[in-house]
């Protein structure tokens, strides 16, 4: 197993030890909790709208998997919504909490790029391996993480949008998420 593998494996659990930073040197305001939820809210819906295409297809968690290549809803404007998603949503968090700025943003930066770099990458090799041309085109069409107005011109009609499978698979990091606003809400109130 390579490293890129190993951070897909655990990609759930390695931004952990930057969360409990965050919270120990949280010194939220009102103007950063604000700011910050809005970029959580539009990450999370991002990644709402790319699961409800998706499905559970996003939650493997023993190598890379794919059985369909998604071309359709957010996929169709970015190739990776679900990380772009992640990427506003942590950020968010950070600002939310207004630790140990801007050094934080920077470490931030700087971790999310090397785990999201290496995961792409394994991925992109096993969709290029998986779906050949067909891949290719996507590729050539869709960028990575910077969303295009037009959508992919090749989208699948036959890929719906399921608000309820989306919901369903996003619940953990509903979660996951509420939890850690409200832990922030609290060391804004003691504070």
């Amino acid at each position: 197993m390579d490293l890129r593998e190993k951070i897909f494996n655990y990609r759930s659990y390695t931004p952990i030890p930057l969360a409990i930073a965050v919270l120990i040197l949280a010194k939220p305001t009102l103007y950063s909790f604000s700011g910050g939820l809005l970029l959580v809210l539009i990450g999370e819906l991002i990644r709402i709208w790319g699961v409800g295409y998706a499905g559970g297809a996003t939650r493997t968690t023993s190598g890379v998997g794919g059985d369909v290549l998604i071309v359709s809803g957010a996929f169709a404007h970015v190739r990776n919504p679900l990380y772009l998603g992640n990427f506003l949503l942590s950020l968010g968090l950070c600002i939310m909490a207004w630790p140990w700025m801007p050094w934080m943003l920077l470490i931030y930066l700087f971790f999310f790029g090397i785990q999201y770099g290496l995961i792409i990458s394994k991925e992109e090799e096993h969709l290029r391996g998986k779906f050949g041309s067909h891949y290719e085109d996507y590729l050539k069409n869709v960028p990575r993480l910077i969303p295009r107005i037009s959508a992919y011109e090749k989208a699948s009609p036959e890929q719906d949008f399921n608000l309820k499978r989306a919901l369903r698979s996003e619940r953990t990091t509903l979660i996951n998420t509420a939890i850690f606003i409200g832990l922030i809400g609290l060391r804004w109130y003691f504070n």
